[in-house]
């Protein structure tokens, strides 16, 4: 009878422990789901208002569904001026921070020369560093050079703030790649350049890709160090935040959602593409 009894006791405290198990399974996906929708709140709320048939100036209350900001999305000059600015400097500081930022976490990472660790401390200082700092120190130069400010000189400061986040992307990058292969393409005949064009190049590209991802972002969401060293040129942020006084107008909204929009593209068609190259 014990031995009846064993099985069956064992098998009770199998199920036992399942159900327990099957309960507090459910406890890391619905806390990670929860945070997910808390971070994507505001993104939420600007898209849906961008969706608004507002009446009045403040863009606050949810009054109708409308299609027409889409349709009268560069109705405000001013407004559009902002967005081409921050676009254009956006790509731009993008295109040299990732060549100049590439170059340099590619000698970080292989390379071994003298002030390496000083020149590595000054790439993590920099990320460190408030872009409170970076602003003012940006704008004594510029004042003491006597350079007016305006659309260069944002753009000056954002391949500047960029250059660290590639640089130190690439680096990592560069620390997990197996050399061999750019000494066997050496032992073979292929001349340096030849070897950094078809093996090291399309080894690192996916940390130039997010290099350069993560510098397209950083431009357009710039703030701080653009209020600085800006002059009488508007960029998109400055626009909103001057506009915020008045009331922002629901294009702000709408452009919100397609620059959001944009970046989902980008990072959707970058993961599949590393997909298909794993495959």
């Amino acid at each position: 009878m014990s031995a009846t009894t064993a099985p069956h006791s064992a098998a009770q405290t199998a199920l036992t422990r399942r159900s327990h198990r099957r309960w507090t399974y459910y406890i890391l996906p619905v806390y990670t789901a929860l945070v997910i929708i808390y971070l994507c709140l505001p993104i939420f709320v600007t898209i849906l208002f961008g969706f608004n048939n507002t009446k009045g100036k403040y863009n606050t209350k949810f009054q109708g569904f409308t299609l027409k900001w889409y349709r009268d999305l560069f109705a405000i000059p001013g407004l559009t001026s902002a967005l081409i600015n921050t676009i254009t400097i956006a790509i731009m500081a993008t295109l040299v921070s990732v060549v100049l930022g590439s170059m340099l976490g590619l000698a970080m990472g292989r390379y071994s020369f003298r002030g390496k660790g000083a020149t590595g401390l000054t790439l993590f200082a920099q990320i460190a560093t408030p872009e409170l700092v970076l602003g003012t120190s940006l704008l004594s130069m510029f004042l003491m050079i006597g350079m007016a400010r305006g659309y260069w000189t944002i753009l000056i400061a954002h391949v500047m703030f960029c250059i660290p986040f590639v640089a130190v992307t690439v680096q990592a990058r560069v620390a997990g790649l197996n050399h061999s292969l750019e000494e066997a393409s050496l032992d073979l005949g292929a001349t340096p350049w030849v070897t950094f064009r078809k093996i090291t190049l399309p080894m690192i590209m996916p940390g130039v890709v997010s290099g350069g991802l993560l510098a397209l972002a950083l431009s357009i969401d710039d703030y701080v160090t653009t209020s600085f060293n800006n002059g009488s040129t508007e960029t998109f942020p400055l626009w909103v935040f001057g506009s915020s006084r008045m009331g922002i107008p629901p294009q702000v909204n709408v452009m919100g959602t397609l620059i959001f929009a944009f970046g989902v593209v980008i990072v959707v068609a970058n993961v599949l593409v590393a997909r298909k190259k794993k495959v």
